[in-house]
């Protein structure tokens, strides 16, 4: 169990603490609550510039990454669809220097034309890299358009086009940091062996004085229930054809979501799942093979995704695929399979808690998600899962009105 103190400054930052003597590093953690869903149409990936753009200099700080390696600190931060998040590590006795270097750039980043310019051909370096000239690397550019219609998942973190970051002006940055970047859209987490009022004193310190420059006033459409299944059929530069696979599953919040997840390791997760017995140790129909779900904030997807074996085409490996669906539809599953990936899961859930750092995220992501006391609940919502909820869950998820498919094929097959 991870214990915690929580407190709320008036400018709405939330600030939770938890007291780990075991260690004298401190994590920081800083979740914003802004992700790619939260862009406009005509103007994606700016989530994913701004994780760069923090690291560019604020008003203060020249060079965030200077002063944070002089105090013996590490920092890194990732985006996804629905947050970004920002994290660091050092010595708790510099750990004031965390509160100032965080509250700077939340404060107030120094916008130039010189870092603008600079962080877009980064970007977009990267975007080319991942997703434009790497095998297999523009799937999810195909893959979510087909799958979401209307919801702004229709787009991967690193956004829609190279276009949109190239041509991404100032007074665009400067307004998409005005709104999302503000205290009441952020979560701060200190994990360490550290004192609740020293805290408080600090956050009042560095972060009270901070105002909001902007509502947030999130207005997603929601995604239309999908009714015919969707096809596309793509050939590219790639070694070997590959098949993908997604259906509409609940939110991270919804009370089907554990269910969801442990159908998705019944599948797919490892040598004793079923995609991976059947169709790779047993039938040798599969190179490789995977089930994973997206835990999304809103209702994700569910992915099937996989490289058919030399000589199998991309037909005869989505018809065996839908065997194995078939089966886990209409078949109650034995209670010991089904415990065996509860007990994977709970052990992955304990590892998650061996560090400072982990269990600072996890207090961020719950809290996100509703309530940070959650991050104590997850080992026993995933246990109270039965076969039957599997059933019901596998019936309702994976019909196939709601999948849409990507045949991936290699060119010269």
């Amino acid at each position: 169990m991870i214990k915690f103190e929580k407190f709320t400054l008036i400018n709405g930052l939330r600030v939770i603490v938890h007291k780990d003597v075991s260690t004298p590093i401190v994590a920081m953690n800083i979740l914003y609550d802004v992700g790619a869903r939260d862009e406009d149409p005509e103007k994606t990936g700016f989530a994913h510039l701004f994780e760069h753009l923090m690291f560019g200099g604020s008003e203060n700080i020249p060079k965030y990454d200077v002063p944070l390696e002089r105090a013996g600190g590490e920092n890194n931060a990732f985006t996804s669809n629905d947050v970004t998040n920002y994290y660091l590590t050092l010595p708790k006795q510099n750990l004031e220097t965390a509160f100032w270097l965080e509250s700077d750039r939340m404060n107030q980043l120094a916008f130039s034309e010189k870092s603008l310019e600079v962080q877009r051909n980064v970007v977009s370096e990267e975007f080319r890299q991942t997703h434009l000239n790497q095998p297999y690397g523009d799937v999810w550019l195909l893959m979510r358009p087909l799958a979401y219609q209307v919801h702004p998942y229709s787009w991967p973190t690193i956004g829609k086009k190279i276009e949109h970051i190239t041509d991404a002006t100032m007074d665009d940055v400067k307004a998409f940091y005005k709104k999302n970047y503000n205290p009441n859209n952020a979560i701060l987490v200190v994990a360490g062996d550290i004192e609740l009022t020293d805290i408080k004193k600090l956050a009042e310190k560095w972060f009270g004085p901070i105002e909001n420059q902007g509502e947030k006033n999130r207005q997603i459409p929601v995604e239309p229930i999908q009714t015919e299944s969707r096809f596309l059929e793509v050939e590219g530069d790639v070694p070997v054809d590959a098949i993908y696979k997604c259906w509409h599953m609940c939110s991270r919040n919804d009370e089907a979501y554990h269910a969801t997840d442990l159908l998705s390791d019944l599948l797919g997760n490892g040598k004793s799942s079923r995609l991976y017995y059947e169709l790779i140790t047993n039938r040798k129909l599969f190179s490789e093979i995977q089930a994973f779900i997206m835990g999304s904030m809103d209702k994700g997807l569910f992915v099937v995704s996989g490289k058919p074996a030399n000589g199998v085409n991309l037909n005869e490996a989505e018809e065996a695929i839908n065997v194995e669906i078939d089966k886990i539809r209409n078949l109650l599953i034995d209670e010991k399979e089904l415990q065996k990936v509860k007990n994977k899961v709970e052990s992955t859930l304990e590892f998650s808690e061996m560090n400072v750092l982990d269990k600072a995220m996890n207090l961020a992501f719950a809290e996100l998600s509703g309530d940070a006391g959650n991050v104590n609940t997850e080992a026993t919502k995933y246990q109270a899962v039965s076969s039957k909820r599997i059933l019901e869950t596998a019936a309702e998820v994976l019909r196939p009105e709601n999948c849409s498919t990507l045949f991936y094929k290699a060119k010269n097959k």
